[in-house]
């Protein structure tokens, strides 16, 4: 029993060496465990500052590069929610193709009807029977965001507002989106009007192909019936054209149901920056959290343009039309987009042609640019022709191939 006591104060003795031992050895991997946590932590935290706190005031979001589609930032992006007045972008795109068809020119007469004429909420107090050019109402609707000349356009190109709704809606669906159904052309609010922070993007990104919508919507202030005793000054309710750098539109929105909406764009460097906010609870917020959202992106991100808008990437013979030969140019630029820092660097494209098939003109599409890093395809854009082509008439053909005999080109067997 002795012995056993005396193994035991050894024992006890022992104990608080084992514990220093194991005390002086242990820290290093633990430092070296916190080294690598600490590592990705930071990574973690610059990543979460940079993007977590962005739109926090906000219901849904989205970020987006123009020419790409890439999405850089997005928070509840295919949540259903009201939209207000960022309706009226589809509206827009519908006039915009109505004039580049030829259907409608911008000095053409607008009459507001009764129906119009009483449309509450924003409005440029149009009355009923008063008549403005479609220039005119154009410009109401994308400064002022003018419920009464939008459904004035809307009875205008489609009979009824209800026909042009449908219309809209129509759109949406060619667009491929799944989280929007319309009810009306102005985004009052009515039970089952809807949209997406992804579809106003794609929605927006649609509107940007036809450029003339930004003479209307970076504009500041503006008068209508300027030369008439009713002047009516018009100030942009967007007011990030006015302070903001690179900024000139999109589109606003408030009502009781969406709360404060903002459709905004802006370009720096080449890149052109969507940036889409729903459900804020002011103007204010509104407005601080879309540029917040817009520094995020150009801030991190460059984009590299491989082709421009109106570059000739390739021009091709034609018979049997009005033009010998057609030259290719892309929709809208073509750009790589990547983190801000990384080296730009030399690609390949190739072109894929659909088969022509006349007429056809500007905004065709007939066929892509496919850009490539070796064999790997990087991305692509669609190509369209610079100038409109129509087959030859019966005469004109018949012209032709007079003079290809005459000149001695036609071969007879």
């Amino acid at each position: 029993m002795k012995k056993f006591c005396v193994f035991l104060s050894i024992f006890l003795l022992l104990i608080p060496l084992f514990t220093y031992a194991e005390a002086v050895e242990a820290p290093p991997t633990e430092e070296e465990n916190q080294t690598e946590t600490t590592e990705d932590n930071q990574n973690n935290s610059s990543s979460n500052n940079s993007t977590s706190d962005l739109i926090a005031g906000a219901k849904a979001g989205i970020l987006m590069e123009a020419s790409t589609g890439q999405i850089l930032f997005e928070k509840n992006k295919d949540e259903q929610l009201a939209v207000a007045s960022m309706t009226k972008m589809v509206a827009q795109i519908l006039i915009l193709e109505a004039i580049e068809d030829g259907k409608i020119s911008w000095d053409d007469p607008v009459k507001a009807s009764e129906n119009a004429a009483s449309m509450g909420g924003s409005q440029i107090y149009l009355a009923a029977g008063e008549t403005l050019t479609v220039e005119e109402m154009m410009k109401g609707i994308s400064m002022a965001s003018a419920n009464d000349a939008t459904v004035a356009m809307a009875e205008f190109l489609a009979g009824t507002e209800v026909e042009f709704v449908k219309q809209m809606n129509e759109k949406v669906q060619e667009l491929g989106l799944k989280n929007t159904v319309f009810k009306n052309s102005t985004g009052l609010d009515e039970d089952g009007h809807y949209s997406s922070a992804y579809d106003m993007a794609i929605i927006a990104q649609e509107l940007l192909k036809h450029e003339k919508i930004l003479e209307f919507s970076s504009l500041y202030e503006d008068y209508l019936r300027s030369d008439t005793e009713n002047k009516f000054w018009l100030v942009n309710t967007n007011k990030l054209v006015r302070f903001y750098e690179g900024a000139d539109g999109l589109k606003t929105g408030h009502t009781d149901a969406a709360a404060y909406c903002l459709a905004a764009t802006a370009k720096r460097n080449d890149m052109r920056l969507i940036a889409i906010v729903l459900g804020e609870n002011d103007s204010t917020t509104r407005n601080s959290e879309t540029m917040e959202l817009l520094d995020y992106g150009f801030n991190t991100y460059q984009i590299q343009i491989v082709k421009q808008k109106g570059d000739i990437v390739k021009t091709m013979p034609l018979e049997k039309a009005t033009e010998q030969e057609i030259a290719l140019t892309p929709i809208s630029d073509i750009g790589i987009l990547s983190q801000k820092g990384i080296q730009t660097k030399e690609y390949t494209y190739d072109i894929q042609l659909n088969k022509i098939k006349l007429p056809i003109k500007q905004g065709d599409t007939v066929g892509k640019l496919i850009v490539k890093d070796g064999d790997t395809v990087i991305t692509e854009g669609d190509l369209t022709v610079t100038k409109e082509v129509k087959p030859l008439s019966l005469l004109n053909l018949f012209a032709a191939t007079l003079k290809d005999i005459i000149a001695g080109n036609c071969q007879f067997q």
